[in-house]
Order: C-alpha cells, then structure tokens, then sequence
C-alpha cells in the first residue's frame, strides 16, 4: 500500500511542472494469457477488467505524458493435470504513457509499465505462490481523446519480467504476461 500512495504522490506532484493537466477515471477489459514454454501444457485466454484513474500532462498542443494507476486482474487457464483452471493474478500496474495526438483526437502512445501484486488466485492446484510481487511491462497502444473529454483506447502490454515464482515438475516458471486492454475513459480540465 505503501507503494501506491507514494506512486499517487509523485503523480499528483508532477502538476505542477506541466504546462496543462487533465484528470480522469478509467475502465474496461483484459484479455490476458501468459507467453512462454508451456511443454504442450493445453493454456486459453482469461477475460478480466480494470479500473482506475489516469493523469494527462500536455507538453504542448500535440505531445503528452500520461501515468495511471490501475486495478487490473489478468492471468490466464491453464490445464495443471486437473483440467483448465483460472490462474489470476491482481495487480496495481502503474504505467506512464508518451503520447502524440493528432489535432482530431486520434492519438498512439508508448511506455513502461510496473505491477505490484495485490492478490494471486490459484484454487485447486499444488502452487502456494505462483506469481512474483514485481511485474515489468512495456506498453503501446492508440485510441481517440475527443474535446468533451471522453475517450477510447486499445493497448497491448507485453510482460519484460517473469511472473511464475514457483516450483513445478509440469509448468516451466519462465513465462511472462501478456494483455490486450480495452478502455473507455472520461478526462477533467483542458480537453480541448
């Protein structure tokens, strides 16, 4: 927790080192798996979803430096031996998007992403810890910013670090988080 506050912090300090901000909230879907070697280990999508609020710093009329701190549930099924079984991991992802916004709103972006571990839900299987508490990830996505403040967005996330912690004689650890994002979002202040 003390790790989100301080991220909420440095966030909201930045204000005031930007020429205009824009504060809104966020939402939606995860489709989520795990890349990696799963050794002919049957594994499907799992759908999840996040929430969370998001800051907007313009750097002029067409650059821009995003953070966000998100609750996201992503993970994937996995067939352990017992069948296909949801593996979800919880995360505080705080990413912190570059983007360059065409003057009709369409907009792409890109960076770098940090989870931190809320929850791990792995029932029915022999794994007491599954996941690692630190998750780094890159992002690019794109979408549209329109002036009423409303918004769009589609963003991949591809994992750098491994997630597994874990020991296992049928699932390599070495795997990494992979999600497609979809959102809508709603920002205050300076949207035109």
């Amino acid at each position: 927790m003390k790790k989100v506050l301080t991220a909420l912090c440095l966030l909201m300090g930045g204000a005031g080192y930007a020429q205009t901000f824009q504060l809104g909230v966020k939402g939606g879907v995860n489709v989520s798996n795990y890349t990696g070697n799963f050794r002919q280990i049957d594994k499907e999508a799992l759908v999840g979803f996040h929430i969370g609020g998001m800051l907007n710093f313009k750097l002029g009329n067409n650059f821009s430096l995003g953070p966000e701190v998100l609750f996201s549930s992503q993970g994937a099924k996995i067939d352990d031996g017992n069948g296909l079984q949801d593996y979800k991991v919880s995360y505080i992802n705080v990413p912190v998007m570059a983007r360059v916004r065409s003057n009709g709103g369409f907009y792409v972006e890109a960076g770098p992403q940090v989870g931190f571990k809320l929850t791990e839900n792995t029932d029915n299987t022999p794994i007491n810890t599954f996941a690692k508490n630190l998750d780094l990830s890159g992002a690019v996505g794109l979408g549209y910013h329109g002036a009423s403040g409303f918004g769009v967005g589609i963003r991949y996330i591809a994992g750098l670090s491994k997630v597994g912690d874990f020991n296992s004689q049928r699932i390599d650890p070495d795997f990494k988080n992979s999600v497609l994002m979809g959102s809508v979002f709603f920002t205050l202040f300076n949207n035109k």
